[in-house]
């Protein structure tokens, strides 16, 4: 599904959302062996090469604790936190660095699909673990218990506080895509999102906030801990909880694509020798 764009060309039709679907599946197939893959309509419904990028700033980010070396293989761990409908992430992180991957999620039909793609998609189960996440206010507990050892987690979190928020936002993609609300009606947009998707109580700063707060409980059970950051001007408000919480380091990884800008804020409550002896224990540099 094409059309034309500003400068007369044809391309994509960002604001289908039977255009973006169709295009992830076939982004998934042809550069991280997905064989089948779907999402059940209204859910979010992710750009891939953004994520592609969370994904390899998070093996950068490790490369830092091991010599500059990208560590791959089912040694490296990684909890994606509220995995959603589309298992992106893990399907990523699998397929480009053979890595192993939890995903957790309070939405029931959102997990019976990501567990739909791994039934459908022989061999992911082997790297893949699904589990439900029962208290909604939180990020770790329940998904990393005694002698759970995570090399990273990552975040895509609700970005706006209310759902008038994220109607408003949704309303501006939408003209920035070039397209007309009509009749009044809020736009069915490719992004889409349940409302766990898109907003919860302080949005992404009190979502980011009370992940750093709960990190804490497992500091010595996770070497790097991240979160995708929306805005920038969330950054400076986060960067004093960080302070505030006395994590060991934190950094700010950016991703640019196109004329969008995104940023990865990480934190760790490790000192680097104690990194560094953590992926010299775990890790390989060989492909498996």
């Amino acid at each position: 599904m094409v059309r034309d764009n500003a400068h007369g060309d044809q391309s994509i039709d960002f604001a289908n959302a039977q255009s973006v679907r169709l295009l992830n599946r076939a982004l998934l197939q042809a550069w991280y062996g997905v064989q089948a893959w779907t999402i059940p309509a209204d859910y979010l419904c992710p750009p891939i090469p953004g994520r592609a990028d969370y994904v390899h700033e998070i093996a950068d980010l490790l490369a830092q604790d091991f010599r500059e070396r990208v560590p791959f293989g089912p040694g490296v761990m990684g909890l994606d936190v509220g995995v959603g409908a589309n298992l992106v992430y893990p399907l990523v992180a699998v397929g480009e660095f053979g890595w192993t991957m939890l995903g957790s999620d309070t939405d029931p039909v959102a997990l019976a699909n990501a567990d739909a793609i791994l039934a459908a998609n022989p061999g992911l189960r082997e790297r893949i673990e699904l589990r439900s996440q029962l208290d909604a206010t939180a990020a770790f507990a329940g998904m990393i218990g005694p002698g759970t050892w995570l090399d990273f987690t990552l975040c895509n979190p609700p970005f706006h506080a209310s759902l008038a928020d994220a109607a408003a936002g949704s309303q501006r993609k939408w003209q920035n895509l070039g397209r007309e609300d009509q009749g009044g009606e809020a736009p069915n947009l490719n992004f889409g999102g349940k409302a766990a998707e898109l907003c919860c109580p302080g949005g992404e700063v009190g979502f980011i906030s009370r992940m750093i707060r709960e990190s804490i409980a497992y500091r010595a059970q996770c070497l790097w801990f991240t979160s995708l950051v929306s805005r920038a001007t969330n950054l400076p408000l986060l960067r004093e909880v960080l302070v505030e919480a006395g994590v060991a380091e934190s950094q700010e990884l950016i991703m640019t694509q196109g004329q969008k800008q995104s940023r990865v804020l990480a934190w760790t409550w490790l000192k680097p020798k104690v990194r560094r002896d953590w992926a010299a224990a775990r890790w390989t540099a060989r492909r498996s």
